[in-house]
């Protein structure tokens, strides 16, 4: 049985391809699907597909559109959510997916580190799992196969 997980997180580093390759490391069927990881082509879609904007911050609202359709759409689609919360970017994206996730009452991992425990208190809440590494993420998800 294959699952879809959805990678909810910051796009600025490769922290997905860790997981994929530990999930395949650990022979785990699983599809992952996420937000559009290069990160100038998720700031530009909306001029690529709409066309040049008059300002920035309709640049903005037309890319977001865009990715805020690409996210439902795939966030709904999946089986479960993983949540990766860090310390070295600002996580708006994480918390809007994560939300996103429990509002559709997704399965949702939620992964942050020892030091945001107090800040996602709430939303930890409303895990089904917090872990603080991906390692563990992945372990919960290898449970699943047993």
């Amino acid at each position: 049985m294959e699952f879809t997980v959805y990678l909810a997180g910051q796009i600025h580093d490769d922290w997905r391809e860790k997981v994929r390759k530990t999930a395949k490391e650990r022979d785990l069927p699983i599809h992952f699907v996420g937000p559009q990881e290069n990160h100038e082509r998720s700031d530009r879609i909306g001029e690529e597909i709409l066309g040049p904007q008059p300002n920035k911050r309709l640049t903005d609202d037309a890319a977001s559109d865009i990715n805020n359709f690409r996210t439902q759409l795939l966030l709904e689609k999946a089986d479960a959510v993983i949540a990766l919360f860090g310390e070295s970017y600002k996580q708006w994206n994480t918390a809007l997916d994560a939300g996103l996730a429990v509002q559709a009452d997704k399965p949702l991992i939620l992964v942050r580190p020892e030091s945001l425990i107090h800040p996602l208190k709430e939303l930890s809440n409303q895990a089904n799992v917090t872990v603080e590494t991906i390692d563990q993420a992945l372990a919960v998800l290898s449970y699943v196969y047993e």
